[in-house]
């Protein structure tokens, strides 16, 4: 909801929200347990899917794009996702593995059946030394400055998701996990 708007958790609905504009996609809209969009972007399908279940049943919204005929989740899915493991600002494309603690990705996980999909984990951390509570620190808000960083850094991973359509995880891991690894 709006009150999550901009929290850290949300960092992949942010991205997903910059991708359709880019792409010039419509407007999201309901379906199932999620809100969803797609159309045609430089002579591609593509679709982008938010989660409206909280953060932890993610994978609900799984069964939508296994039910889509010729849909490879092994090559046609990329979950972008928040990891406070990671710097804000700085984020890693993978093309397979585990969910790291994640409850969203082991969601994912357990819709899917497997770890065989891509992922792009989109840094929001690191967290706080006095941070008792990991859900509080995801689920706070942005500071200014650090919206102003993401600002600065969505252009490069709104790229590295083109090369992701175009060329496949693979590729895309090759030519834009280095430049994940920079704040600026």
């Amino acid at each position: 909801g709006a009150a999550y708007a901009v929290t850290r958790h949300n960092a992949g609905f942010l991205l997903a929200d910059r991708l359709a504009d880019e792409w010039t996609l419509p407007k999201f809209r309901r379906h199932g347990p999620g809100r969803v969009t797609s159309g045609a972007w430089s002579g591609v399908q593509v679709g982008l899917v938010k989660p409206t279940t909280f953060m932890n049943l993610s994978g609900r919204v799984i069964p939508l794009l296994l039910n889509e005929s010729g849909f490879d989740f092994t090559r046609d899915l990329l979950i972008a996702v928040d990891d406070a493991a990671i710097p804000l600002g700085t984020f890693r494309l993978r093309a397979r593995g585990s969910a790291g603690g994640h409850n969203g990705l082991k969601s994912i996980e357990a819709a899917l059946q497997s770890q065989e999909y891509a992922r792009l984990r989109i840094g929001v951390g690191p967290v706080p030394e006095d941070c008792d509570d990991l859900s509080e620190f995801v689920l706070a808000p942005f500071a200014h400055e650090e919206l102003a960083l993401l600002e600065k850094r969505w252009p490069v991973m709104v790229d590295a998701v083109r090369c992701w359509v175009h060329d496949g995880i693979e590729e895309a891991m090759r030519q834009y996990n280095h430049l994940g690894n920079q704040t600026e």
